[in-house]
């Protein structure tokens, strides 16, 4: 009996494979001249392209000379905020938010919002992302785009105290109604926006809803060590102290975003939630805003905790670039630990594979290129003068390669970008129309802001 097509064949590239599971993050290995089968979205098998040659299929990919690896995952953005790309440079943390950031996005409509998650998941795609985790408002809007692009996303609808219980009811709202749409490429999450923005009260309410309705909980947290400092100083506890005397730390799945200010106080929390608890690290916007600590990726990893990589909303970063996020976390930790050993290219390689899709609660879903996982995939193409020769495949492809190196993008079997063209979306007239929308968006004549930074 002759077999049924496959939906999708991509032949004679090099796959990247994990073969040494979470305890053995230097195990990743590469299989050459392999083919990888995918049938209804999922990765059927991973066979030598020669077994592929007359294989059936509905498409076939030639990937002779490319790298095969998991999509890449963005565990912390703010996607919209494409749209404030360089409008508030050079400044401290407390200036950017108080004088700029939020009195802008308090001029945010819906439309704004969608054409800036247009615009982003265009970046996002064609850097290698298959999948990210928002955390902004009017996420509607975000979520239609998500449906319509064929990426894939966890989403939820920022909110903070000063909005009253409406906020807290909204970000539940959305996260029940979206949970699982796009054919399961969305998932939800309630997102507080952090400590010192929702109160204790509030954030004790959303661990109930978490539990109550199985949903994950994504906010900042320990952002950086100021935020830790003024915490210990006005309350006598740290932000994530906080989180565990609200419940949410260790009784609901937990992303955290950023973490550059946890203190080794915290450290015996984390362990004890390490199942449940997650961290995202953007290491380029930690550079800009000049923040004295970054992430402790090797503390966390001693405990367990799973860091995945991020880049933040590119008002601060000015990059939705995790292919950057993942060259910059293995030089800043070899920086900051003193210790050239550490993180080697192959644990950076597993932070933005594994590791990221464990911190966005999909780690039995993507994140490997392996039979029963969804066919979340992107080749890479070495053929540039900046990666050649190759002699440790993996540093060449965190330290040489960049985003642009990747060819082709596909999501749940379905080809995104295909050589370097866009299939989805259509860029040009989102460019227009934002830029029309800008003069109105940036106008900060009217006082107001959607809230106050002070830590």
């Amino acid at each position: 009996m002759t077999p049924s097509p496959a939906d999708l064949v991509i032949t004679g590239c090099t796959v990247l494979v994990h073969d040494g599971g979470d305890d053995h993050p230097e195990r990743i290995g590469f299989r050459e001249d392999a083919a990888i089968v995918v049938r209804s979205g999922v990765v059927e098998s991973v066979i030598d392209a020669d077994e592929a040659a007359g294989l059936p299929a509905v498409e076939r990919l030639d990937a002779r000379g490319q790298v095969a690896m998991p999509g890449l995952i963005n565990c912390h953005t703010h996607a919209p905020m494409v749209a404030l790309r360089g409008a508030a440079e050079d400044l401290p943390t407390e200036e950017w938010f108080n004088d700029v950031v939020w009195p802008v996005e308090s001029n945010l409509t819906e439309r704004d919002v969608e054409l800036g998650a247009r615009l982003a998941c265009a970046e996002m795609i064609r850097a290698g992302v298959t999948c990210f985790a928002d955390h902004y408002f009017a996420m509607d809007a975000v979520a239609a785009v998500v449906e319509e692009c064929g990426i894939r996303a966890h989403l939820g609808e920022a909110y903070f105290s000063s909005q009253g219980p409406g906020g807290r009811e909204k970000s539940l709202e959305f996260a029940l109604r979206h949970r699982g749409a796009a054919g399961g490429r969305i998932t939800t999450a309630l997102a507080p926006h952090a400590p010192y923005t929702v109160t204790d009260a509030d954030l004790a309410a959303t661990a109930e809803l978490a539990r109550a309705h199985d949903l994950p909980v994504h906010i900042h947290a320990a952002e950086n060590r100021d935020q830790t400092d003024t915490s210990l100083a006005r309350y006598g506890v740290t932000p994530v102290e906080v989180l565990h005397r609200t419940g949410l730390l260790g009784e609901t799945d937990l992303l955290l975003a950023h973490g550059t200010g946890i203190h080794d106080r915290d450290l015996p929390l984390l362990e004890r939630a390490n199942t449940r608890t997650a961290v995202a690290t953007a290491p380029r916007g930690y550079l800009k805003f000049g923040w004295p600590t970054t992430t402790p990726v090797r503390a966390l990893r001693s405990i367990g905790i799973p860091v995945g990589l991020a880049t933040d909303g590119a008002a601060s970063n000015n990059s939705l670039d995790v292919w950057e996020s993942m060259a910059l976390t293995a030089l800043i930790q070899k920086s900051t630990e003193g210790d050239p050993r550490w993180l080697t290219a192959r644990q950076a390689l597993h932070h933005a594979t594994v590791q990221s899709a464990r911190a966005v609660g999909l780690g039995d879903t993507v994140g490997r290129i392996a039979p029963g996982l969804r066919a979340d995939i992107v080749l890479v193409g070495l053929d540039g003068p900046h990666t050649q020769p190759v002699h440790d495949l993996a540093a060449t492809l965190v330290h040489s390669a960049r985003s642009s190196d990747v060819r082709t993008t596909v999501v749940d079997g379905r080809i995104l970008m295909r050589d370097r063209e866009l299939l989805t979306l259509d860029v040009a007239p989102v460019v227009g129309e934002l830029t029309r929308r800008t003069p109105a968006l940036l106008d900060r004549g009217h006082g107001r802001r959607i809230q106050e930074y002070d830590t």
